[in-house]
């Protein structure tokens, strides 16, 4: 961290680059059991049930009505079913597979010739590794105007995404042109670091290199500082017709069709107590345990499991929490390294206000969102202009839980039909 002596400019955070995680990719093997879960509307059932037998990639609709599939990521058989509500009214559809060592693979991808234009296309490459929903990009009737290919990744620590580049740069044009087919886009450009500039420029597509601190590698804030145009946060960016997904995304599109099988695999970076990033590749639906066990790092009561990096990743309750689609990051934290959060009163430093890059008046925010004043929060100090970067909690001299009083904020507003009304 970077910070001047006065303290009247910003912190500057320097994003990781891939020397920080070594050259090689560690493969993780399939685990006993992968896991899946997906958000569905109450009252639906399962369409599939226990001892199925399954293949890798093979397509499984577990709802007759869902407009997409779930990609079996292993060879094996299904394990538990269930239908929960939580308590916040989400009713999620949770299946397991019981994997056999060696992979059969599906073959209706390659013998049912699925091309770009395809009408059920997405039905096989919904969840890509990297882009966790490709729907709202694809708009053939009225397609977006540009889509980035980002090559930064969002959070510190983290190479997921600059590995991909670096390592499958051969299928980022075919990828490209892929996703041209699918959303009916003409403009696509990629954006990537100095270090990646060669790899960026084999898309084939106008390249754009930067070196931005973070948070600079948010999607909001690319599209601000490549195309100049704003959306507010709480907003979708298709708002004005522009996309961001990311290298790993695409590459992985590439490779599909030039394998002819969907990818069942995800990059990630793992964080160990020492603070020392290892790239892996694991099956999607992996057990973060499988992950920590594999590695030899051990967990232990008080340590701290977070999905994501150290400033926006989220923590996790359990070591079961598998891997998904868009999962770039597991870190551990020893709990003798974990800072807990204070009761102690705002003082007003204004350091959290001076950190912020969406310019929110923190200071006064965190007053509200602290008393349950949710949408006075979100009228009057601008609540839902936040992008999730977790620069607040990270200058607070107090300690105070920011970033969770904002998060908490936007949860409560989504629950009440607030985001709703107010975009209606």
């Amino acid at each position: 961290m970077k910070k001047p002596f006065f303290g009247l400019t910003r912190p500057k955070l320097a994003y990781s680059g891939i020397d920080d995680t070594g050259p090689d990719i560690q493969e993780i093997p399939v685990p006993e059991r992968i896991f899946f879960s997906r958000q569905i509307k109450k009252g639906e059932g399962p369409t599939i049930s226990r001892g199925q037998e399954v293949r890798t990639g093979q397509r499984l609709r577990p709802l007759e009505d869902m407009r997409v599939c779930v990609t079996a990521t292993a060879t094996g058989v299904i394990g538990d079913v269930s239908v929960e509500t939580d308590y916040s009214g989400r009713t999620t559809l949770s299946m397991s597979i019981e994997t056999e060592p060696k992979d059969r693979w599906d073959p209706e991808f390659e013998q049912a010739g699925i091309s770009a234009q395809s009408e059920d296309v997405l039905s096989y490459l919904s969840a890509l590794p990297g882009i966790s929903d490709l729907i709202p990009l694809v708009r053939r009737e009225n397609p977006l105007d540009t889509i980035l290919v980002s090559g930064f990744d969002r959070d510190l620590l983290t190479a997921t995404n600059q590995l991909s580049l670096k390592t499958g740069a051969g299928n980022l044009a075919r990828g490209i042109e892929i996703m041209k087919q699918m959303t009916g886009v003409n403009r696509v450009m990629v954006a990537a670091p100095p270090s990646l500039a060669s790899e960026a420029e084999r898309g084939g597509v106008e390249v754009r290199i930067q070196n931005p601190l973070y948070p600079g590698a948010d999607p909001r804030l690319l599209v601000r500082s490549i195309l100049g145009t704003t959306v507010l946060p709480s907003r979708p960016l298709t708002d004005v017709n522009v996309g961001v997904v990311s290298a790993e995304g695409v590459i992985a599109m590439g490779r599909a069709f030039q394998d002819q099988r969907p990818p069942v695999s995800k990059l990630l970076t793992v964080i160990g107590k020492d603070n020392r990033p290892v790239a892996v590749r694991a099956r999607i639906g992996t057990p973060v345990g499988h992950l920590l066990n594999t590695l030899h790092i051990e967990v232990s009561g008080g340590d701290r499991l977070v999905l994501g990096g150290p400033m926006a990743g989220k923590g996790i309750y359990s070591v079961d929490v598998p891997v998904g689609p868009d999962t770039d990051a597991v870190m551990v934290q020893d709990k003798d390294h974990v800072i807990p959060p204070s009761s102690e009163p705002c003082i007003n430093c204004g350091e959290c206000v001076r950190a912020c890059p969406a310019r929110v008046p923190v200071n006064m925010l965190i007053r509200l969102l602290e008393n349950g004043l949710f949408e006075e929060a979100a009228q009057q100090y601008d609540l839902l202009s936040c992008i999730e970067c977790g620069l607040c909690s990270y200058v607070c001299m107090m300690r105070i839980p920011i970033f969770h009083y904002i998060m908490l904020g936007k949860h409560e507003l989504a629950l009440s039909g607030y985001l709703e009304e107010s975009h209606g």
